[in-house]
């Protein structure tokens, strides 16, 4: 019997390691990944300050070949815009071995809506 989405992020969310902002931004300055899995044209409108950006559909296909997914010990701060994808992305990044996995609660939506720092690049907004 097939399972629902809903479901699916259930089952997902079992074993992660969910934090908040305050929680997220102690990740920052230190040697932890901070693991952006949006969308191209998302995280170009603005993104957690020195987030690696590799989209949820390439995840997979980047470990052990992107730098950031190098090291199954070290920190991975995953999120997304609202934490669907990055409820997928850290558990299978958990299954295929990596053991430092936190995923941010509510995502990029939930970092924006409070004070915390956002990084947009210059050139999306000309002067």
């Amino acid at each position: 019997m097939a399972i629902t989405k809903d479901e699916l992020l259930h089952n997902a969310r079992q074993n992660l390691h969910i934090i908040n902002a305050e929680e997220a931004e102690n990740f920052m300055g230190s040697d932890a990944t901070i693991l952006d899995v949006r969308e191209p044209s998302e995280f170009d409108m603005g993104h957690l300050p020195d987030a690696v950006h590799i989209p949820r559909g390439l995840l997979e296909f980047m470990v052990g070949n992107h730098p950031a997914l190098q090291d199954p010990s070290k920190h991975l701060v995953v999120y997304c815009k609202n934490g669907g994808r990055s409820t997928l992305a850290a558990d299978l990044l958990q299954r295929m071995g990596f053991e430092n996995i936190h995923m941010l609660q509510g995502g990029f939506d939930n970092w924006s809506g409070t004070v915390h720092k956002v990084e947009v690049p210059s050139n999306q907004y000309p002067g």
